[in-house]
Parts: structure tokens; sequence; C-alpha cells
């Protein structure tokens, strides 16, 4: 072997043929005084510690009896962006309508402006800065969204940007064209002129690999449900992978929709109604779930994740990382947020952060479990149990992150 982590007082493996749907999400798949071997970059053996005494290794990693899991997987972010918007934070405490602080000049219009104003080194410099921060809180692989161009050389822009952070970067990212993010203000009266401008370069972005999958904000003051599921169909036509921002405010029927169309995913599903939860449950579509947005901007509703999991869907919990209604790379945080907030299990928190969050962005066979075979994207927690990491909420329980084999980040002893 090239490594053995060896002492491991519990590891999960989460290698359940997912994704993993309803009451099975409480059945961890859990090895205790166990040991990892990986060779090539590849997990080649699991088994207990007293067998790793007797297998060779250039080099081994005693865990000292903690938690080892998989690699967190991160399956929403809108990581390409430009500027900050720090400045609405007073506005939102003093109770200021979203719409007055648009005409104020922030807002997503705000960022859209700035990420317009950002050059290509300046954007990749900073989504290389947020990747760091995720892979210390022990995620290695990322969903990254465009959205913040709202045309065609700023949407293409931030693609670019998200393949070339993806090629330097050790953390795998998967990108998303989420060109119709909201409507711009020359297309107010025209949001179907906008959707055809944006679906203009689904060619162009197929042709140079720019995103696997196609989204789009359907919601009250957005799109529709009828303009949403043209759009998709045809990003579907083409070959796209297809996810919504679905039933965020208004349960408009965008889960419904996402099951209708077969995508992926449907995400924040903040308000679904009773029939989205009973079509979501009965399909192969993930939901996924951003309980950090309701509690960034200091909503009283939840998505109701509880019960979509009691009717037996598949749930997937992601940051919702951007930079207007959740700020932060902590995927440990929005665990807390999950147990305390949408009443959550442990283990169907550490499902939904693992082998359902890599199915909810078409790497379910690479990532989010510890299996023979795959990829070794293993991190070792400064945590006893996997109970510990959302009971302890707001830090950082990361001792070691493994990233294909290698060594991408260890916590530093202050001394």
């Amino acid at each position: 072997m090239d490594i053995v982590i060896e002492n491991i007082g519990q590891l999960l493996t989460l290698d359940k043929k997912g994704p993993v749907k309803g009451s099975e999400m409480n059945d961890l798949s859990l090895l205790e005084n166990a040991a990892i071997g990986i060779k090539n970059g590849k997990i080649e053996w699991i088994g207990t510690a007293d067998e790793a005494t007797n297998i060779k290794a250039n080099s081994t990693i005693d865990a000292k009896g903690r938690l080892v899991t998989p690699g967190l997987v991160e399956p929403h972010t809108h990581l390409v962006f430009g500027g900050s918007r720090e400045q609405e934070m007073a506005l939102k405490q003093q109770d200021v309508p979203y719409l007055e602080i648009l005409k104020q000049g922030g807002g997503i219009l705000s960022t859209v402006n700035a990420t317009k104003k950002a050059s290509y080194d300046e954007l990749l410099e900073k989504a290389l800065f947020h990747l760091d921060r995720m892979a210390a809180y022990g995620i290695t692989t990322v969903e990254a969204k465009s959205g913040y161009g709202l045309d065609k050389e700023t949407e293409l822009k931030q693609l670019k940007v998200a393949k070339e952070a993806g090629e330097k970067h050790p953390l795998d990212i998967v990108s998303t064209f989420l060109g119709a993010h909201a409507i711009p203000p020359k297309y107010k009266a025209d949001p179907e002129g906008f959707l055809d401008l944006m679906a203009e370069l689904f060619d162009e972005i197929k042709a140079e690999n720019l995103a696997e999958f196609v989204d789009i904000f359907t919601e009250t003051g957005v799109f529709s449900i009828e303009q949403s599921r043209h759009y998709l169909q045809k990003a579907k036509d083409k070959g796209f992978g297809v996810k919504i921002h679905a039933d965020e405010i208004d349960p408009l029927g965008g889960t419904e929709l996402a099951v209708e169309l077969g995508a992926i995913s449907g995400d924040h599903l903040a308000v679904t109604s009773d029939e989205g939860i009973k079509q979501l449950a009965a399909s192969d579509t993930i939901g996924v779930i951003l309980p950090g947005t309701s509690f960034y901007l200091g909503k009283d509703t939840y998505s109701r994740a509880r019960e979509m999991i009691d009717a037996g869907a598949a749930i997937a919990i992601s940051t919702d990382f951007n930079p207007g209604s959740s700020v932060t790379e902590n995927l440990q945080l929005i665990m807390s947020i999950a147990a305390l907030k949408l009443k959550l299990s442990p283990e169907e928190i550490w499902h939904a952060v693992t082998v359902n969050a890599a199915h909810a962005i078409g790497r379910g066979d690479q990532a989010g479990s510890i299996a023979v075979g795959r990829n070794a994207d293993i991190v070792i927690w400064d945590a006893p149990n996997y109970m510990y990491i959302p009971y302890h909420y707001g830090v950082n329980h990361v001792n070691t992150v493994i990233k294909n084999g290698s060594v991408l980040f260890e916590r530093q002893e202050i001394r």
C-alpha cells in the first residue's frame, strides 16, 4: 500500500447503492476498530485494525481512535462571483424589503454587476480561495453554478472559470449552467425572450464541456412553471441533465415539475406541497435541502425535509454558498442546522452530505462512499463518533483531508 490509515475508531463507509431513500437513511454502514489501505489514489483494502498489522505500506496515518468518513460532497453552490454584499446585512436587520435593497443597487443585481466587472483572473483567484476553504471543512467534491452574468459573455466567463478552477484545484468540480437565475431589467417584459437568449448558449456549452447540468429559478416574479418546463426540455434535448431551484418562496409546483422532467434534483423545496412531497418520494429525483438559506435570511419556514424522508424520499443537504443568502463554506454548520431546525437524525444527515449529495450531482459512482476501488477521498475528524459533528456546532472538526490518496489538509497545532 502507499498509505494505511490505522487505528480508526469509527469508520463510516456509506457504501450502499444509492441514492438512499426514506427510512434507509437511518441505517449507517459502520465499522469499528478499522483500517484502510490506499494505493495509486484508490481505496485498495478495508479491514480491521488487527489485520492492518500484517499489511506493508510506504507510510501510515494513525487515526488515534478518531472518526473517519468519506469526503463531504457539496451539491449546490454559486462558487464563481464577483464582489460581496456585507453592506446589506444591516438593511436586512432593519427589515428593509428585498425590492428596496434592489432599488438601492443591492441584491442579486449587485453581484451581477460585480461579476461583469471582475476580470477572468480575479474570478479564478476568488473561486480558488473559496475552494481552499471548502477543502479545509472536509469537502472533496463541489457543484458550481453560473448565474451572475445574465448575459452570454459573463455566463460563459463564469463557466470557464469554474472549469479552470477544477483543473487547477484538487477538489472535483461539477458545473451547472444557471443563466436563468433572474430576469435582467431589459427583459422584465419579455422573460421568454431572455430564456431563448440563454438557450442559444447550449450548443457552445456542450461543445466546450463547460457544464453537465442546466438549472432555472422557478419562482414568483422570476420564471413560471410553463416557462421552466419549456426551457429545461430544450436543455434535455441537447443532452444536459436538469435541475430546478424550486418551491423556495411560493409553492408553485416546482417540485412536481422536477419529478415530471426527471430532474436529477429539485433544490430549496422550502415550501413544497403535500403533493410535491408525495411525488418526490415516488421518484428518483433527489431533494437538495438548503437550511442555511432560511437561517441566514432569518426565516421561520424551513423545508419539510422530515416529512420528505418519512414519505420515502432521498434528501441531500448543501450550504447554498452564495454572496447574498447563505454566505458560508462550512457544510458542518449546515449539518447542525439540519439537526436543530429540520429535526433530522445524525444518520440521515451523514447520508445527505455524502452518498445522496453525490447522486444529486451525477457522481454517485465516484464520490460520497468508502469502498474498494473508489477514489480515496477521506476525512479524519477530531471527533470520537459520527454523532459528535452535528452536536458540536459552528467549529471545524476536520483533522485531515485526503483527496485521491494524497493528504490535502491537516489541522495545525497551536504552539
